[in-house]
């Protein structure tokens, strides 16, 4: 990947998407297929500028890009491909302020399960690519854009081995670290705020807000004050509401817990899980959100405390099969529904994770200015649930996310 130039874009427009309070709201165009660049570019242009259109005429327009590895390197080892997608954001009126780095190869139309942890945090190769990100978000995003790259939560838990745990972990402190000195450098170049969000998620090295301030512990672990105040600056949390309200935890005690132990919220995905009472007829119904591509994790209450984590949806719908009907009072599925939505009967949602959040928000919103709405789903969403095309649906995600940030005086 050749070398960048951070000289930002002259800061020519704030947006209709840039809401009160300096609040940047995008949508994830992982939602689209797109390995190369070329296959990137004409998502964004057949359907993200569609999206534009219809919820952002004449006003500038914020864009969450999610950039392969393979994307990535094309778009930087050819300076006329940079320059050239850099004017079509200025004819549109566009711009870009986060860049989705979590999953690093292909993402749509064949199996991803447990390889979108793949490479992780142990390998210098994911080091590489998250670099990279910056220099090209640093690179495309208007002059005193706050940026943000998101990216997995370390690893997965099974890529973890007892005998090689503490090496492991060791390295996904180094390469984090690495990682913030990047960082710190682009930060003294462009003179602008740059963080990384990591992403906890079900089953992910830590899922759990707990969890997350446990694994922070230690990659602060041994290092000088001034160490520990520039890695806090840099390296925060992606806070995914999906992945948060599966682990059956509230907005209000999560997002505190990890404020009150510094951990910096460097962007919110606006996501809705599933959410069930596990009567047979639901737990037959559910059978028709299996796919041969995403994991779907599954957790079990009791009504009081989680009992269970499944790795994927038919592990759970097998034990169903043989738990002599205690299956639990609740459960909560990974699988990102449609925010603007009630999912078909027999299921409810988490959306109440969302308005939750930002009712926390409006009492104090200088604690994150990235939102970025994340229903990647839609390839294989049931039928039912779709609506119209894809762009029909980011048009009611968009307004129905408008509207519980307008509710809150946030827009």
């Amino acid at each position: 990947m050749r070398s960048l130039s951070c000289a930002p874009r002259p800061s020519a427009f704030l947006s209709a998407m840039r809401l009160q309070h300096g609040i940047n709201l995008a949508y994830c165009t992982n939602i689209h297929r797109g390995e190369t660049w070329d296959q990137t570019f004409a998502g964004l242009r057949d359907y993200t500028d569609a999206v534009r259109l219809r919820v952002a005429p004449g006003d500038a327009y914020g864009i969450g890009l999610r950039l392969s590895a393979v994307a990535a390197e094309e778009l930087t080892d050819d300076s006329g491909r940079l320059d050239s997608f850099r004017r079509w954001m200025e004819e549109r009126n566009s711009y870009i302020f986060t860049i989705n780095g979590f999953p690093y190869g292909t993402f749509h139309g064949s199996r991803v399960k447990e390889q979108v942890y793949a490479p992780d945090w142990t390998d210098p190769v994911r080091l590489s690519y998250t670099t990279g990100l910056f220099d090209i978000v640093s690179a495309l995003a208007p002059a005193g854009e706050s940026v943000s790259v998101s990216t997995l939560p370390g690893s997965f838990k099974e890529f973890i081995f007892p005998q090689t745990e503490a090496v492991q972990v060791q390295a996904i402190y180094r390469h984090l670290r690495q990682c913030s000195d990047h960082i710190e450098r682009l930060r003294d170049r462009t003179g602008r705020d740059i963080h990384l969000g990591l992403e906890p998620e079900p089953l992910g090295l830590f899922e759990t807000s707990g969890e997350t301030v446990r694994f922070f512990e230690g990659l602060l672990q041994d290092c000088s004050s001034g160490e520990r105040e520039r890695i806090l600056r840099n390296i925060g949390v992606n806070y995914d509401t999906c992945h948060l309200a599966v682990e059956f935890e509230e907005p209000e005690d999560a997002i505190s817990l990890l404020r009150d132990s510094g951990i910096r919220i460097s962007k919110v995905h606006l996501s809705s899980a599933l959410r069930l009472r596990p009567t047979k007829e639901a737990i037959e119904r559910l059978c028709a959100f299996q796919d041969d591509v995403y994991l779907h994790q599954v957790v079990v209450s009791d009504g009081r405390e989680v009992v269970h984590r499944f790795r994927d949806l038919p592990n759970a719908i097998d034990w169903s099969q043989t738990a002599n009907g205690d299956v639990g009072a609740e459960w909560r599925v990974h699988f990102h529904v449609p925010i603007h939505a009630q999912p078909e009967a027999l299921f409810s949602d988490t959306r109440d994770h969302i308005t939750g959040l930002l009712t926390l928000l409006a009492k104090d919103p200088r604690w994150c200015s990235h939102f970025e709405m994340e229903t990647y789903t839609w390839e294989v969403l049931p039928e039912a649930m779709r609506s119209g095309d894809v762009v029909d649906q980011l048009v009611a995600e968009y307004d129905w996310c408008l509207n519980q940030f307008r509710n809150q005086g946030l827009a």
